[in-house]
């Protein structure tokens, strides 16, 4: 019986909204495979345990857009949809909580309130909110988050969640050179054993393509700016939910409102007209592979606040090859004509040349993909 995922996918390909890739194959059949069994149950109605799926491969090849239809058509009632840097996020928020909370605060959030360790009340709560959890681009570069996440999962697991997870890494490269990385270990132990896990890596990249013909910077000479603008992050986040992403950074936590899996867009005064500085940029930079930067404005000669934070800005997501579409009031050399930042500002208007042209494309890291297959 052919499942609802494969029956979507055949019809996109019949209405063209996606294009065949043998690449993919593989990973659609086992992500049908994972719908049916989780229609499956156990002995006597009880739930079974479920294996779950682990993509991974180069960015652009559709894993992001597979698992949007995959998580749109499964019927499964109790699910989550997350980026991975947002559920870790919140499991710390609720760790917190735990730790921090007397009887009373902690019998409100987790329905329990004994014992210090917060790694069994946090999993049965998340357990008891989704029975299948689906995270976009699993990655993990913080010692904090590798030494709770073997903890965690072997707990969720014990509650019978199921996971299936993007990645550009395989497994056993997750974390990879990381401090006490030792202690990680079981985390990947948990993720071979209770996931199936399929290689994504077609030839075409997608990603590359959709940006290719598409303009990256838009200024006011161009005709339907906003709409086109507009069009390209819709077309590149896909079906992926937008929601607000935070960052900590230094003990402080930087939200970043629009964010959809690995791609951010913000105005020049969310990200140039406030007090942040370069460790908040790298921060962006490392968790986003694309940003959108929009209402970039023509800076006056007293703007030199701003005009350094974008210098820095632009810095780092030169140095971490971040993709960037851009919406200003001008090109690159006329947004800062006079004032004290001008001399660094020059840098600058050669790296938005630079990260603005084609060349970029395929010389860098990796933008969102669009809905192809």
């Amino acid at each position: 019986m052919v499942s609802r995922i494969e029956r979507v996918h055949a019809k996109k390909l019949k209405d063209g909204a996606l294009k065949p890739d043998p690449g993919q194959a593989a990973a659609l059949k086992a992500l049908a495979r994972l719908e049916k069994d989780l229609k499956r149950r156990g002995l006597f109605g009880g739930v079974p345990e479920v294996r779950g799926v682990y993509l991974y491969g180069p960015p652009g090849r559709g894993k992001s857009m597979l698992m949007d239809l995959f998580f749109a058509h499964v019927q499964e009632p109790r699910k989550t949809r997350a980026h991975f840097h947002a559920f870790l996020s919140r499991v710390h928020t609720l760790m917190r909580r735990w730790r921090e909370g007397d009887k009373q605060a902690r019998k409100a959030t987790f329905g329990q309130w004994k014992g210090d360790d917060p790694i069994g009340p946090v999993a049965a709560l998340i357990a008891s909110e989704a029975r299948l959890l689906c995270f976009d681009e699993l990655q993990v570069t913080d010692i904090a988050d590798a030494l709770i996440l073997g903890r965690l999962f072997q707990a969720l697991f014990e509650h019978k969640v199921v996971l299936a997870v993007t990645s550009n890494r395989r497994p056993e490269d997750l974390y990879l050179n990381g401090v006490n990385r030792e202690l990680f270990v079981p985390f990947i132990d948990l993720i071979e054993a209770r996931c199936e896990r399929i290689e994504v890596a077609g030839e075409r990249d997608w990603r590359i393509d959709r940006l290719a013909t598409s303009r990256v910077w838009y200024s006011p000479a161009d005709m339907g700016r906003q709409i086109a603008f507009d069009k390209l992050w819709d077309d590149l986040k896909g079906d992926q939910p937008e929601e607000p992403a935070h960052m900590q950074v230094t003990g402080r936590d930087v939200v970043i409102e629009r964010t959809a899996g690995g791609m951010a867009r913000a105005t020049f005064a969310e990200l140039c007209q406030r007090a942040l500085g370069a460790n908040d940029y790298l921060a962006l930079a490392d968790r986003f592979h694309t940003l959108f930067l929009e209402d970039v404005p023509v800076l006056r000669p007293d703007d030199h606040a701003a005009a350094r934070r974008l210098v820095t800005l632009i810095d780092a997501l030169y140095e971490a090859r971040t993709r960037l579409v851009v919406m200003g009031a001008a090109s690159p050399e006329d947004l800062y004509p006079e004032g004290q930042e001008t001399f660094e500002f020059g840098r600058t208007v050669s790296r938005l040349k630079e990260m603005t042209g084609k060349a970029w494309l395929s010389a860098t890291g990796s933008p969102p993909s669009p809905p192809t297959a």
